[in-house]
């Protein structure tokens, strides 16, 4: 209990910490490992024991991931595991085993050493892809198919670290694998597939009947737990075992129940095993070993930053994404701790090199959300890596910047009623997609000065704004109104208070995005509660005047009072809106009681 108060206590001051200062939570969670840890204070003393417990929640992340990856889609993603991820471990491998020549290793050392640093830590990479929604993108993708080949070589580098050293039986007490062979390792893959295709679905529609939504959350666990144990007993990967019957549940109609149900211990326990890893750095090797380990840090960072680089331009990714790639993967793996420990007791890596690369490894996961802030700081934007396209149309009457689901409406209407806009976006899916389905969209940053003049904005009658980000509409608005003052604008809005900013600004035209369909959706549930069709109407239609008279008046209060008398006008405007409303709709229940407000029709 004492243990489990302080874990979450040491998460509870140290993740917010480094999340405000821009560090992300997963720096936050290691530092909150070192400081609790024997390094630190020392009211926690054996982090194996902890890490081992916690590496299920890396079992239910890829179980997770797994969910979102139809068959079909993960047999599209073979020549991406099996063709990029193979790269990776032996580009990587390959810069590095030189490295263990040079400092006097045996060549077995050196490769065993070389393989285990070349794997990437799973729980990271994704972490971070998931916490800035690149899962679904290029990079993400790529990245997410290195990590998943590793999971699949992790296995034979056990088998590697054992053969190659003089202990063949290390490799069991590191891992607790059964010797059943290949045969078996076979057998029980094919049995975890027939039992999610045959038992698994027949088994939760039985529990979701029963209506008791802790059995089937425990339902969800044992899954998940089951399989990852038979895979550890044949000698697989949990984190795979896990993947795997993530997979063949994803096609499943319980597949977001069993994914909200996995979410909250999967979160706790990954943030578990961040600590655990931070309690077990070896920090005290900095003091009687500094040069090895920083300089080892570097080098290893390093030389998989530059083979993850050059293998970016093999699976076809461009400019930024490319160092973001290198960036991610960076990092030493945590499967690379239990690769260490079997070749330091099959005695192919001395123990003292195999606790010195094992430190190595944990500074290394230390050092990838350092390193993404000095990507964010330092790269160029995703944009840039691709050149903006050449403008054949600078006539067109009216200029749209953004073709989201936003900008895609306005452009539709517009080319219904016969005008053809000149359409240009920033990102690059967007732009290929927009195009395979017949859209003539130009790729461009809209924001840039040369790109305004080659799409023809001094001859355009109307811009319209549809970028989804607040700061690029200001950013816009600015310099158009700059180089083309006069030029009508219609500008997209995030909330109020960017509306308010655009009308400061003078922008002809201000729409927040979610008014109109928010006002919609008000409508329909009132006429569900049983309110006749005009009246619902009418209702909305007074709420838009009152939102847009009060926008206009904000504009005064937020430049002349100060910010608490500003929330407390603006609350007290609300609520006398709500009170006049609510007489108004007395009087009309009052006036026609056949059919009043409120009434069904």
């Amino acid at each position: 209990m004492t243990q489990a108060i302080l874990f979450l206590l040491a998460a509870l001051v140290f993740v917010p910490l480094a999340v405000r200062a821009g560090l992300g939570s997963v720096l936050g969670y290691l530092v909150a490992g070192v400081v609790i840890g024997p390094v630190g204070l020392g009211v926690v003393n054996d982090p194996t024991a902890i890490l081992h417990v916690s590496e299920l929640g890396v079992v239910l992340m890829l179980f997770v991931i797994g969910l979102e990856l139809e068959p079909q889609r993960l047999w599209a993603m073979r020549g991406a595991v099996f063709g990029g991820g193979a790269l990776q471990m032996l580009l990587c491998a390959a810069l590095l085993f030189p490295v263990g020549l040079l400092v006097g290793w045996t060549w077995q050392a050196a490769l065993v050493g070389s393989l285990a640093m070349a794997l990437s830590s799973t729980a990271i990479a994704v972490a971070i892809l998931q916490e800035r929604n690149l899962m679904s993108r290029p990079v993400g993708q790529s990245g997410f198919a290195m990590l998943l080949f590793q999971d699949i070589a992790a296995i034979p580098l056990l088998a590697l670290a054992a053969v190659l050293g003089s202990a063949a039986p290390a490799a069991e007490p590191t891992h607790g694998a059964h010797s059943g062979g290949v045969w078996l390792q076979i057998a029980a893959v094919v049995g975890v597939v027939v039992f999610g295709r045959f038992v698994a679905y027949p088994l939760m529609r039985y529990i979701a009947r029963i209506d008791v939504r802790e059995l089937f959350t425990g339902f969800a666990l044992l899954l998940v737990l089951g399989v990852a144990a038979l895979m550890e007993y044949v000698g697989l990967s949990m984190g795979l075992g896990a993947f795997l019957a993530g997979v063949l549940l994803a096609s499943s109609e319980y597949r977001h129940a069993l994914e909200n149900d996995i979410l909250p211990f999967k979160g706790l326990l990954l943030g578990l095993f961040f600590i655990a890893v931070g309690m077990s750095m070896q920090l005290g090797l900095l003091l009687s070993a500094p040069v090895q380990v920083i300089v080892g840090l570097v080098v290893i960072v390093a030389l998989k930053a530059l083979g993850l680089w050059l293998l970016g331009r093999v699976v076809k990714l461009a400019g930024s994404q490319r160092s973001l790639l290198a960036v991610l993967l960076s990092q030493v793996g945590e499967f690379a701790f239990v690769v260490l420990a079997a070749a330091k007791a099959s005695t192919v890596l001395p123990a003292a090199d195999a606790d010195l690369l094992t430190l190595i490894a944990a500074l290394s996961m230390v050092s990838t959300p350092l390193l993404l802030i000095a990507f964010d700081r330092y790269s160029r934007p995703e944009a840039s890596s691709r050149l903006a396209d050449t403008i054949d149309e600078p006539e067109a009457p009216v200029l749209l910047a953004g073709f989201g689901r936003y900008g895609q409406i306005v452009a539709r209407t517009l080319l219904s009623a016969g005008i053809r806009p000149t359409v240009i976006d920033h990102d690059a899916d967007t732009v290929d997609s927009a195009r395979r389905f017949g859209y003539k969209v130009y790729f461009g940053d809209a924001t840039q000065p040369d790109l305004l003049h080659a799409a023809g904005v001094a001859q355009a009658r109307a811009v319209v704004i549809a970028i989804d980000d607040a700061e690029q509409v200001t950013r816009l608005v600015h310099e158009l109104q700059t180089a083309h003052p006069g030029l009508p604008i219609v500008a997209r809005a995030y909330d109020s208070v960017h509306a308010q900013h655009l009308a400061d600004a003078k922008v002809h035209h201000v729409q927040r995005e979610l008014l109109e369909s928010s006002l919609r959706s008000a409508r329909a549930t009132l006429e569900l509660l049983g309110f006749d069709r005009f009246h619902a109407r009418q209702l909305a239609d007074d709420f838009r005047r009152h939102s847009e008279s009060m926008v206009k008046a904000t504009r005064t209060i937020r430049h002349e009072g100060d910010g608490d008398d500003y929330v407390k006008r603006l609350r007290e405007a609300r609520e006398e809106f709500e009170r006049q409303m609510q007489a108004d709709l007395q009087r009309q229940r009052q006036h026609a009681p056949a059919r009043g407000w409120g009434q069904p029709d």
